[in-house]
């Protein structure tokens, strides 16, 4: 196969290498206390979630203009298994 223009890379600076090793770590730091946040709102989380089934499921939500809908239980989903996990 014949070598493509974008096969090939130049190499990259010392100064452009040492920034890229700044900038993860400083990104890694900045999930890990996103996470830590997100942890500790865990207890909260669970309270906003009931509130919320609890809500759609009497008061019903709004499908169009004023039209509501109320939600059976047997709609909802089952809760999945382990912790919320904060993606990035």
């Amino acid at each position: 196969m014949a070598k493509r223009v974008q096969d090939t890379k130049p190499a990259r600076k010392k100064e452009a290498l040492q920034w890229i090793k700044e900038n993860i770590a400083e990104q890694k730091k900045r999930y890990a206390a996103i996470v830590k946040e997100q942890d500790e709102l865990a207890p909260q989380r669970e309270k906003w979630v009931q509130e919320f089934l609890q809500i759609i499921q009497t008061r019903g939500f709004n499908v169009s203009g004023d039209m509501k809908r109320i939600i059976k239980p047997s709609e909802i989903a089952k809760k999945p298994k382990g912790k919320h996990q904060v993606v990035f």
